[in-house]
């Protein structure tokens, strides 16, 4: 269960981002498709956190110290835009238009995400 709650709660966070920020858009003809293709979109973004995010902050663990942290801003973004890219792969109607919309997108995605969680528990 805390799973699926977990899916759709980014998947509302990447439709936010897609309402906030220019440059991160969702292509679909009705809106049952806009919302199977963030529920998609928001699993492959939480596959793709879950596998390369340890790795990138194992290897990159100076860069976390030295910048305090704000180069995880950086490698949201960067993981913003590879799941774009998956899903352009995938042919899902979800692009993200470059760095600065992803690292726009990010912020947006965390800070809804966040706030989500409080509400709906995460345990």
């Amino acid at each position: 269960m805390k799973v699926i709650i977990k899916i759709l709660v980014v998947a509302a966070s990447l439709w936010a981002a897609t309402q906030l920020v220019s440059g991160i858009t969702v292509t679909a003809e009705t809106p049952l498709e806009e919302v199977l293709t963030l529920l998609a979109v928001a699993l492959i973004f939480g596959v793709v956190n879950a596998v390369l995010k340890p790795i990138i902050k194992t290897i990159g663990c100076a860069f976390y110290v030295i910048t305090l942290g704000l180069f995880a801003l950086v490698v949201n973004a960067a993981l913003l835009l590879f799941t774009g890219w998956l899903a352009r792969l995938f042919d899902l109607g979800f692009h993200v238009e470059g760095f600065w919309a992803a690292f726009w997108g990010a912020i947006v995605i965390s800070v809804v995400s966040w706030l989500l969680s409080l509400v709906f528990g995460d345990d």
